[in-house]
């Protein structure tokens, strides 16, 4: 069982949210940018999947909501085991993921394409100081799901049914995180690692 903090309250975030507190996680926060929720006991299933059933489109909803300026002045702060930023893109500031790693965080899983406020495209100082000091999974690995999803089908003879396309997406996030591992095994330098192997493959 581990602690989780989310970012962004729409689709991809009360998804992920839900699922993983299904799975056991205990979710302490998710910020959205109209507010958010905090509980450092964890939310129960039940809270998330009232968030998840109760979200107004893209965005959190719900009679119990903290405001944005007091989530985003506390949720930093939090100890929590792994973050996943499932908003917008080049949100999170290095005093933000600072906070957090100084809190104790140890794993990053990148639900948004470039989450970090770079303004590089692919590998900021923010992101490269984070993946020095703790676990961070690139989006290309840990978002590449509808990527893989259309690859999947067109593969010929493939099985049309949701378990069969969750276990190729997973099974290929497996082998990529795999292929990271037997190059560098250390938790640290996961991003820097899977961008070069990348890299040597498109040459």
């Amino acid at each position: 069982m581990y602690d989780l903090i989310i970012i962004g309250g729409g689709p991809a975030g009360l998804t992920a949210a839900y699922y993983l507190a299904q799975s056991g996680a205990l979710i302490v926060g998710i910020i959205d940018r109209d507010g958010g929720v905090i509980n450092e006991q964890g939310l129960t299933f039940e809270q998330v999947k009232n968030l998840f059933l109760n979200k107004n489109g893209n965005a959190l909803a719900g009679d119990n909501l903290l405001s944005f300026d007091e989530v985003n002045q506390r949720i930093w702060a939090l100890k929590a085991d792994v973050f996943a930023p499932c908003a917008a893109s080049r949100l999170i500031t290095q005093e933000q993921i600072q906070s957090l790693i100084d809190s104790g965080l140890e794993v990053v899983s990148s639900g948004a394409n470039v989450p970090f406020a770079d303004r590089e495209i692919f590998f900021g100082p923010i992101m490269e100081s984070a993946d020095k000091q703790i676990s961070l999974i690139p989006d290309f690995i840990s978002n590449c799901g509808m990527a893989r999803v259309f690859a999947y089908f067109m593969e010929k003879r493939v099985a049309m049914t949701d378990d069969a396309i969750f276990d190729d997406v997973s099974q290929t996030i497996k082998k990529a995180l795999q292929r990271v591992y037997e190059q560098n095994p250390d938790p640290r330098n996961i991003s820097a690692t899977a961008f070069e192997i990348a890299l040597k493959q498109l040459i």
